[in-house]
């Protein structure tokens, strides 16, 4: 089984910290990666409230997205990784 998991960054100035925000589970890698980028371009983060801006950056094992809004710039990022039973 296959994941994708969504971080996000919550709070304000200094108090910013990292949120596990969702997770979805998927079959296979294929369908997690295609479902990783889709959700690069359409996840609606909960900050910044107005979003006017984003940009995708594909990392080793994900995505990091940069959302601009009208008064701040949050990220969050999308991780795939495998499901591995003990």
């Amino acid at each position: 089984m296959w994941w994708v998991v969504v971080e996000e960054q919550r709070g304000a100035g200094d108090g910013r910290t990292w949120s596990l925000s969702d997770t979805f589970s998927f079959a296979d890698r294929e369908t997690a990666e295609a479902e990783a980028l889709r959700l690069a371009r359409e996840y609606q983060p909960v900050y910044p409230w107005s979003p006017k801006k984003r940009k995708v950056l594909r990392t080793a094992g994900g995505y990091l997205v940069i959302v601009e809004g009208r008064a701040s710039t949050f990220h969050f990022r999308l991780t795939l990784g495998e499901q591995i039973d003990d």
